[in-house]
């Protein structure tokens, strides 16, 4: 679009860590965020995804190994990454976002972006007074901190958001702010630009966004051609004005769980509690976007350098999105393909489920009904779990 419009880019502060430190009320201390567990003899084993201010202080990094991480801070606290927590809570933030701006984009479970079109022509005080209201209802509402950034591009909003860390606001409303504020950073900092692409604009003396602006498109439509040259010079320039997309929930087409195991396992058990584990993740995705499925697929994945694994499909009686019918159908394939892995000498590395295709419609068949105390068992447990935080109503066989 050639509009113009007013955006503001939103960015939860090294979120999954701050999550931890509300739910485990770790706050001042130094934690991180990953994958990792602790080896036979006690050693740390896996990545950091993410870790706290705190940790960061001390030179903690993400993708640094978990054994690293504690070599520079033994006292450091190392948590498993709870992905469904923190949808959970994404949730909750747009919610507050929704009951504040007209036109909320979702761009990760972290970053959000509004239009603020309707602010457009008002004085900058006013703005700031929008923005620091919003930052302030985040925290009253979830209790965790953002960064906000406000400008008159997409790309600009995103990065005045990361000017002020943690908890700021950073306005950029015309080309003399830009160039004093974003202009001195260097290029890869804008979408789209990462090391390989940024090597090439250094070769042609173009280090910060102040030198691309000055240099004008030509030379990015040289080096990456006419049609997406001229796109990333405009991120660069502050020209972009994409359109604020809202995320329709009821257009989703497939929906899949994937669950890699801390350690290989060649117990039947732990593998059939991960795949009852998985399909409970699945379905309670699918009532949340109310969709249902009655064809899906399972994927049991080995510890094999050659060998992937083992794919398969599997159909339910109706459309449905309830565990146990699903369940059902699922063990009674996958228990003999488990089994001949296992027999032929693999460990299971991890495994998925997801849907081949769904129904958004919700009518009854003709000759498939779902029991209505499994239907009325789910609505409870979900509305239990969203409320409480997820697991805080489970099957007790998932504890086994």
């Amino acid at each position: 679009s050639t509009k113009e419009r007013l955006y503001l880019h939103l960015d939860m502060n090294c979120f999954y860590a701050q999550v931890e430190q509300q739910c485990y009320k770790l706050h001042g201390l130094p934690i991180y965020i990953g994958g990792w567990y602790k080896g036979a003899k006690g050693i740390p084993r896996g990545i950091v995804a993410t870790s706290s201010y705190e940790a960061r202080a001390l030179g903690i990094k993400t993708a640094m190994s978990a054994y690293e991480a504690e070599q520079i801070c033994p006292y450091i606290i190392g948590l498993q990454a709870d992905y469904e927590k923190y949808k959970g809570i994404s949730a909750l933030i747009q919610d507050v976002l929704n009951d504040f701006a007209p036109t909320v984009e979702k761009y990760s479970m972290d970053e959000y972006f509004l239009d603020i079109n309707f602010l457009k022509d008002e004085p900058r005080q006013e703005i700031i007074r929008y923005g620091k209201a919003l930052r302030n209802l985040i925290y009253k509402e979830v209790g965790l901190v953002c960064s906000i950034g406000i400008s008159y591009s997409k790309t600009y909003s995103k990065l005045a958001s990361d000017i002020n860390k943690p908890d700021g606001l950073t306005l950029v409303l015309d080309k003399d702010e830009a160039a004093e504020t974003l202009g001195p950073l260097e290029l890869d900092e804008v979408w789209g630009i990462g090391s390989k692409r940024y090597a090439k604009l250094k070769d042609r003396g173009l280090i910060t966004i102040n030198d691309g602006i000055e240099r004008g498109y030509t030379i990015f439509q040289d080096l990456f051609g006419k049609y997406f040259g001229k796109i990333m010079y405009e991120m660069v320039a502050g020209k972009d004005r994409a359109k604020v997309l809202t995320e329709q929930l009821s257009t989703k087409e497939q929906l899949n769980y994937m669950h890699t195991f801390s350690v290989q396992t060649t117990d039947p058990t732990a593998i059939r509690g991960e795949l009852m584990k998985a399909i409970t993740r699945l379905c309670y995705r699918m009532r949340g976007y109310k969709i249902r499925a009655r064809s899906y697929f399972c994927y049991l994945r080995i510890q094999h350098r050659e060998h992937k694994g083992i794919k398969f499909r599997f159909n339910t009686d109706g459309y449905t999105n309830l565990d146990g019918y699903i369940h059902h159908e699922c063990i009674r394939k996958a228990k003999p393909r488990i089994t001949q892995l296992l027999k032929a000498g693999y460990a299971l590395r991890g495994i998925g489920i997801g849907t081949v295709k769904v129904d958004h419609s919700n009518q009854q068949e003709l000759f498939f009904r779902e029991d209505p105390q499994q239907r009325q068992i789910c609505k409870v447990q979900d509305a239990i779990n969203n409320k409480y935080g997820n697991n805080t109503m489970t099957k007790a066989s998932l504890l086994d």
